[in-house]
């Protein structure tokens, strides 16, 4: 199955972990079926489900695989993008112009999917792009940037880990910006009888409350 190459906490490529290898694993485990991750750029994970080098990959990135043989799966681990600013600034964004005069930091590649919010940012200069991810928690917390654009989920990883090494970070507020939607975000699969499997292990899963207990695992409580 194809992965992305690094998604803190969701996959961990060095010792095959993160939440979203856990889940997806056990899922499939259930009715006796064994996880074997290949990891790709995000841009290859679609092209190596095309070229059958891999039975299932984590995600379409947004394109139809149904014509090139893909039984979509339910939704197994949520990607929820939102705009995170020091919550002593006291900040509302409801619009693309509540951003007029701040400066953006975001994980690579925002700027073409939110163009509606960014450009005009862009435009202005005020928008950055940052791979690493632990670096926007620590920038917006020392006021260099006005707002972080970041999956909920990975903020709030690398918020813990910055708390680990005894760092207080200041309390932040979220600012959602796009209505989410958790079937953009599937696992697909070749086999129309995996996906089967697959979908009954994730529900088990759910059921057991085994599910939460992994998202629990590598961000605490909720």
């Amino acid at each position: 199955m194809a992965f992305g190459e690094k998604i803190p906490p969701f996959c961990f490529p060095e010792s095959n972990s993160g939440i979203e290898l856990e889940v997806l694993g056990e899922a499939l485990a259930y009715r006796g079926h064994v996880l074997k991750p290949r990891y790709y750029s995000f841009a290859r994970i679609p092209v190596a489900f095309k070229a059958h080098e891999v039975d299932a990959a984590m995600t379409d990135l947004g394109q139809d695989l149904r014509p090139d043989g893909a039984h979509y799966g339910d939704p197994a681990v949520f990607y929820d993008n939102v705009f995170i600013s020091l919550k002593d600034r006291n900040l509302v964004i409801r619009k693309p112009e509540d951003l007029k005069g701040l400066t953006v930091i975001s994980f690579a590649g925002a700027a073409r999917r939110y163009p509606e919010w960014l450009a005009a940012v862009q435009a202005d200069g005020h928008y950055y792009e940052q791979n690493d991810q632990a670096l926007q928690v620590l920038t917006l917390d020392k006021g260099r940037y006005d707002l972080v654009l970041s999956d909920r989920n990975i903020f709030k990883y690398f918020t813990l880990q910055l708390r680990q090494t005894g760092y207080k970070p200041k309390p932040t507020a979220e600012h959602a910006f796009v209505r989410f939607n958790p079937m953009d975000y599937r696992p697909v699969f070749r086999d129309r009888k995996i996906r089967d499997d697959f979908n009954a292990g994730l529900k088990h899963l759910k059921e057991t409350g085994r599910f939460q207990a992994i998202y629990q695992k590598y961000l605490g409580e909720p």
